[in-house]
């Protein structure tokens, strides 16, 4: 910790959220976003940013800590599921080469052995390089673990949202309303054509180093875009969600909705609210970069752009 001018205790690396009552979800969107509702959070403090490689990698130096994706399977959580896919694993985007069916997310989501946090982009990649960028394939039990190691939380839907809005009620971006602003890209998501045609109009075909783009009305960097972020709330159904662009599930057991497979009624896997997007949220396809956008995430899976941030309730002055 460290002694602001003003004599208040700022925790090194965060952003006091003042808490207050907001506008939660949308009306307009997403039918899992709806009824908006309005709902009160107390004050807390905040990641400024998403936890990076670096970060990740001091806490693993520290415990030894081997995460979810790194293990094998326990057979008995999979009655059926083939051998093969018990060997650690994570789920990874994969551009197809031309236009696919965009009604079948399988289209652009593979299984990759070897595949983790040290392997982001498969199991021949590093993490070099990539030390500011935010931890990708990290299951909720390895979240968890983390911010029970350096003392903190993660934050309830509620919270994280009325964080990312950053003070602006009712905006369609933690920016404002539109898109791009004076021309200027204010996220790292998709642009061009999903899932085979990427401009790169803002520079980065994979996640961008934390703090790329400007900070919200809290201060809060990549509230939107990059890397999904988890929260400690279940899922629970507002409305059924049509097309899943962004999440993946567990070839092991899961539906496209992340439940459970029809074909595997004893496999049922919970899920947690994700938030926020990723650099793979499109324009024309999935416009869930807004801070009202959720997505449902089995605890069982991780994924190459599902990251975390971590919060401490209390009060301003650090208690």
């Amino acid at each position: 910790m460290s002694e602001t001018a003003t004599g208040q205790i700022a925790r090194e690396g965060m952003v006091w959220i003042p808490g207050g009552t907001f506008l939660m979800g949308s009306d307009s969107h997403y039918p899992e976003e709806a009824p908006a509702h309005r709902v009160k959070v107390d004050g807390f403090w905040m990641d400024k940013f998403t936890v990076t490689n670096d970060h990740f990698e001091r806490f693993v130096a520290a415990t030894g800590y081997i995460t979810l994706a790194e293990r094998p399977a326990n057979p008995a959580d999979y009655p059926g599921a083939l051998p093969e896919l018990l060997a650690p694993s994570s789920c990874m985007f994969k551009k197809p080469s031309g236009p696919v069916d965009l009604s079948n997310h399988y289209n652009w989501w593979v299984y990759v052995p070897g595949a983790d946090w040290r392997h982001p982009r498969g199991p021949a990649s590093t993490i070099r390089r990539l030390g500011s960028h935010p931890v990708v394939h990290v299951a909720y039990e390895d979240v968890e673990a983390y911010a029970k190691w350096i003392g903190k939380a993660l934050p309830t839907e509620a919270e994280w949202e009325f964080a990312a809005r950053g003070g602006l009620e009712g905006a369609e971006y933690v920016w404002g309303d539109e898109i791009t602003p004076g021309g200027n890209h204010m996220a790292n998501i998709w642009q061009g054509d999903f899932p085979h045609q990427n401009t790169l109009g803002d520079g980065f075909e994979y996640t961008a180093p934390v703090g790329s783009f400007p900070a919200n009305g809290y201060g809060l960097h990549d509230m939107a875009g990059n890397v999904w972020q988890w929260t400690t709330d279940w899922y629970q159904e507002h409305g059924v969600i049509n097309s899943p662009c962004c999440t993946a599930t567990n070839p092991r057991g899961g539906d496209r909705d992340g439940s459970y497979d029809p074909r595997q009624p004893d496999v049922r896997i919970p899920r947690k609210v994700t938030k926020g997007g990723s650099h793979l949220c499109a324009p024309n396809y999935c416009r869930r970069y807004r801070p009202a956008a959720r997505m449902a995430q089995p605890v069982d899976t991780s994924i190459s752009h599902l990251g975390f941030r971590c919060i401490v309730r209390g009060d301003a002055e650090g208690r």
